[in-house]
C-alpha cells in the first residue's frame, strides 16, 4: 500500500483530466462562442486544441508531433519507474513522492490525448501524416488576466495581440503544482539525512 498510494493519486489525476476533456469535447462548442464564464470575465472554460507542446509551441517538421509524442511516452515511463523505485527503496521524502505522482498523472493525461485522440476524437491536424500519435491536447481552463494589443515600442512582441495567460487543462495543472511544490520545498525534500555515530568506549 505504501507504493500504491502514490500511483492511486496519479490515477485520480488521469481520470479527472480525461473526464473533463471528454465533457468539454462533447458538450462545449470550440472557441469563444462556446465560452463559459465561471468567475467574472477572468476565469472561464474555453474549449481549444493544442497541437504541440506547452503554450502551443510546435515542432516544424511533418513528423515533429510524432517525435514529441514518443518523447512524452519515454518521459512518462521514466517518471513512473523513478516513482516506483524511490517509493520502494524509501530514498525520498514522502512529500516529494506525492509531487512526482502529480507530475506522472499529468504526463499520462496529456500522452493519452497525443496518442489516441486523433483516432478516437478525430482531432488530428489537417496536415498530419496519420492519426495515431498525432492527436491534439484538449485545453479548457482560461485565466484571462489581461489580453490586448501590446505597444509598438516593445521589442519582438510590439504591436501584437496577446493574452497574458495560456489556456491549460487538469493535466497541465497537476504538473505545474507538482513542480512548483518541489521548487518551493526543495530545502525540505532534499535535506541531507544527518547521521550520528555512537561514541566508542
Amino acid at each position: 500500500m505504501e507504493i500504491r498510494k502514490y500511483f492511486f493519486l496519479s490515477l485520480g489525476v488521469i481520470l479527472i483530466d480525461q473526464l473533463t476533456k471528454l465533457l468539454v469535447h462533447f458538450y462545449m462548442d470550440m472557441g469563444s462562442f462556446g465560452q463559459i464564464k465561471l468567475i467574472g470575465d477572468w476565469f472561464k472554460l474555453h474549449y481549444t486544441l493544442n497541437p504541440g507542446m506547452a503554450f502551443g509551441i510546435q515542432w516544424g517538421t511533418d513528423y515533429g508531433k510524432l517525435i514529441l509524442t514518443l518523447f512524452r511516452i519515454v518521459a512518462m515511463t521514466g517518471i513512473g519507474y523513478y516513482l516506483y523505485y524511490m517509493a520502494k527503496t524509501e530514498k525520498a521524502h514522502p512529500g516529494f513522492l506525492w509531487c512526482v505522482a502529480l507530475i506522472l498523472g499529468g504526463a499520462v493525461g496529456n500522452v493519452i490525448d497525443s496518442t489516441f485522440y486523433g483516432i478516437l476524437l478525430n482531432n488530428t491536424p489537417y496536415n498530419a501524416p496519420f492519426d495515431l500519435f498525432h492527436g491534439q491536447v484538449i485545453d479548457m481552463i482560461y485565466v484571462d488576466i489581461w489580453e490586448g494589443h501590446l505597444p509598438s515600442w516593445i521589442p519582438f512582441w510590439g504591436d501584437k495581440y496577446m493574452a497574458l495567460w495560456p489556456i491549460f487543462n487538469i493535466a497541465d495543472s497537476a504538473i505545474f503544482i507538482g513542480v512548483s511544490i518541489i521548487l518551493i520545498r526543495q530545502g525540505v525534500f532534499f535535506k541531507e539525512v544527518e547521521t550520528t555515530t555512537e561514541p566508542r568506549d
